[in-house]
This record gives structure tokens, C-alpha cells and sequence, in this order.
């Protein structure tokens, strides 16, 4: 199989029609084997209906249902498990992405041999309370992974099928797929503009929360990116030197007292001074630190599955 064209989507019904008819006239004009798998991420309108059809009148549709809403992650991770193409191409199902891009993304994988070929939409056709927090988070992200992309969570990618196989999209991590690309250790990464389109139908499906899931989604990345295989090595060294800090502190004091007695100066109580009591706040915090590694690493070391989803059917 040449490519593979995954689309999640969730309550779409007004937009697969065309959606697939966009696709098809594109299709035409490569010689490629094709499979388009369609997750639909529990819909409650008739978007499986639809798919259902779509697979009677287009043989290379592949459509897989959810009995409930697990979320975009999954959809994408459940995907990635079932494609068969040396390239992978995923896109939305709102008819914000081009179908017209797919025959350069696909070049660019297969001819210029980049491991993931990330979409920008340099131009968005969105409102300004989606693309101002956008611009900050893709910013961040930028700054903290260091992946020259101007927009992590473009719908529309590209991936050498060896990257899909190696990579676990959970959670919310579809924002930040790049960064687990690189953390899989695949480098040629690379970003195209791509042409972003208005919406036509519906509304969309991400609430106002999902600035702050996005913050906490890549505090998470960053953290599992270092440190994911040996917490301890965090954990413990913030243990460390909390618990050295608050040591530090109450030898101080007991010396400070020490000497004062031997001198005989008039000295205050040990537990008199705030010191002493930032001292066994900091022993106790290192403490609970340094256990709290040592706990991260028997977690890593027992991890069940993550992403196993309930299937209803699978044509």
C-alpha cells in the first residue's frame, strides 16, 4: 500500500460526502494504492451512516467506529495501528484541509524522505479567540522542544509509515505529535503552508478548555520527553537539594547555638527562629520528593496499556 489517508472525525455528517468527493478527485490524478480510514470518534448524529455508504461507492474507504467519545488522540492513535501505507497522511474531517495538499505532502515523504512533513496554516481562517492562543502555545512549544514549526497542531500531516509504528498518541497529545515524533527519535522533521479554508458546516467540537488541557498537554510532553524512563532523576534531585537546603539550614542553627552557649551569649531557642522551621519544612519536602521518585520509577516499570478503545464495528 502507498498511501494511507487517515481522517478522525466526529459528528461531521454534512461534510464526508464532500469531504470524500474532494478526495477522489485528487486521488485520480496519482497512481497510488490508497486507503482512506475514516475513525469516526463515537458520533451521536449519522456520521457512521454515511461512512457506511461512502464505503459501498469508494472500494479503498476503511471505516472504524467508536462506541463512545474517546477524543481526537485516539481516533489518530487507533488510525496509526490500522494503516497499511508507507505514507501516512491525516487530515480533518470539517473541510478546513485541502484535499488539494495531498499530492505534495505525499511527494515529500516519499521522494525527499522526511520522516514527518508538518502543515502550516499560515493564513487561518478561524476567529481570533482560536488563533491568538494558538500563536502562544505554538510559540511555547517552539521554544521549549526546540522544533522550528510554526504550527504543531495543523490536522494536516504527512508521515513515513516507520514513524507512525513508533509513536503513542494519548490523551491530548495529537497538539504536540511533532515533539513525540522527535522524542521517538526521528529528525527530519519539516513544515509545508498549506492553504486552511473556512468552515462550512457545523461548529467546532473544542471548547474554551482546551487552552488550558493544551498548557498542561505540554508541561506533560516536556516532562515524559526528559524524564519519562527515569523520574527518578528529576524527582531525586529536587529531593536532594531540598532536603541539603533544609540540612544546611538546621546545622546552622544548631552550630549558631553551639557557640553562642560556649561563649556564653544570651541566644534565642533553636525553634524560636523561622529558620528552623524552613529548615524541616525543606527536609520533609525532600523527603516526600525523593520517595515520590522512587514510586515514578516502579510506575514506569509497570505501565498497563493506555490506549485500548472500545470498537463497535469495522468495515
Amino acid at each position: 500500500m502507498d498511501l494511507s489517508i487517515i481522517i478522525p472525525l466526529y459528528n461531521e455528517e454534512e461534510s464526508l460526502s464532500e469531504l470524500i468527493g474532494l478526495i477522489d478527485r485528487v486521488l485520480l490524478k496519482m497512481n497510488v494504492s490508497v486507503e482512506v480510514i475514516m475513525v469516526d470518534d463515537g458520533s451521536t448524529d449519522q456520521s457512521w451512516s454515511i461512512i457506511c455508504q461512502l464505503k459501498n461507492q469508494y472500494a479503498y474507504i476503511r471505516g472504524i467506529r467508536f462506541r463512545r467519545n474517546y477524543g481526537k488522540s485516539a481516533a489518530l492513535n487507533t488510525g496509526f495501528e490500522a494503516a497499511k501505507g508507507e505514507v501516512v497522511i491525516t487530515m480533518d474531517a470539517d473541510l478546513q484541509d485541502s484535499p488539494d495538499e495531498i499530492p505534495e505532502l505525499y511527494r515529500m515523504i516519499k521522494d525527499e524522505k522526511y520522516d514527518l512533513v508538518s502543515g502550516w496554516k499560515k493564513k487561518r481562517r478561524d476567529p481570533l479567540n482560536k488563533t491568538l492562543p494558538s500563536k502562544l502555545f505554538n510559540r511555547t512549544a517552539r521554544y521549549v522542544s526546540g522544533i522550528k514549526l510554526h504550527d504543531f497542531n495543523c490536522g494536516l500531516k504527512a508521515y513515513n509509515s516507520e514513524v507512525v509504528k513508533n509513536i503513542e498518541v494519548y490523551g491530548e497529545m495529537h497538539r504536540y505529535i511533532p515533539i513525540l515524533v522527535k522524542r521517538a527519535g526521528f529528525s527530519r522533521i519539516t513544515e509545508k503552508v498549506v492553504y486552511h479554508r473556512e468552515r462550512k458546516y457545523g461548529v467546532t467540537k473544542f471548547g474554551m478548555d482546551r487552552f488550558l488541557k493544551g498548557f498542561l498537554d505540554l508541561l506533560s510532553v516536556m516532562f515524559i520527553s526528559k524524564f519519562g524512563n527515569r523520574p527518578m532523576h528529576l524527582f531525586g534531585a529536587l529531593g536532594t537539594l531540598m532536603f541539603l537546603l533544609g540540612f544546611g539550614l538546621a546545622f546552622g542553627l544548631g552550630a549558631r547555638k553551639l557557640y553562642c552557649v560556649a561563649h556564653g551569649i544570651q541566644a534565642q531557642l533553636v525553634t524560636d527562629n523561622p529558620f528552623f522551621y524552613i529548615a524541616l519544612v525543606c527536609m520533609i519536602l525532600g523527603t516526600q520528593l525523593f520517595v515520590t521518585g522512587f514510586l515514578a520509577e516502579l510506575v514506569t516499570r509497570n505501565q498497563p496499556e493506555r490506549n485500548v478503545y472500545s470498537i463497535a464495528e469495522e468495515i
